[in-house]
């Protein structure tokens, strides 16, 4: 099968993703970190938040992209000391709403309230997988004393 094929029918079968619950073995982690290889470092939603590695099945490999912060779904393997799990679905936010609705979205990882820690204002929950964008600088209002001194400043240059 060619490369432009086997893309085609892994990003189909991500789209028609029936959102299946995960199974008792099946774990929700977030990505901290690419360690290359194919091999990504992630945290659990645990109290105590163990961190491992996981490995990128060969069906995933260079035709989907996981970053640092994305959710997936894991299965442990047996074999390896170091990795301890496999990819088994890469999270979208639709299935992010659909595993909240069912009640098996982990607290420790809720989006509304890192959102709401990022802006500093609670809005509507439409709004809750938007994030601020980093790239974008921060304009904060200030109260009335900066216009009061702009004032200041074009009646001295009058004078």
């Amino acid at each position: 099968m060619s490369r432009v094929l086997r893309r085609k029918h892994v990003l189909k079968e991500m789209r028609e993703d029936d959102f299946e619950l995960p199974t008792g073995k099946q774990q929700i982690v977030r990505v901290v970190s690419s360690r290359g290889n194919n091999l990504h470092e992630v945290e659990t939603a645990t109290v105590d938040t163990e961190n491992f590695l996981v490995s990128m099945p060969n069906k995933f490999r260079r035709n989907v992209y996981v970053k640092r912060g994305d959710y997936v779904l894991v299965e442990p393997i047996e074999e390896g000391d170091r990795v301890k799990a496999e990819i088994y679905k890469i999270l979208t936010p639709e299935h992010v709403k659909e595993y909240t609705k069912a009640g098996v979205w982990p607290k420790q990882f809720g989006r509304k309230r890192e959102h709401n820690q990022v802006t500093g204002n609670k809005e509507d929950e439409d709004d809750e997988f938007l994030i601020r964008n980093p790239n974008r600088p921060v304009i904060e209002k200030e109260n009335s004393e900066c216009d009061t001194d702009a004032d200041d400043d074009s009646t001295s240059d009058e004078d």
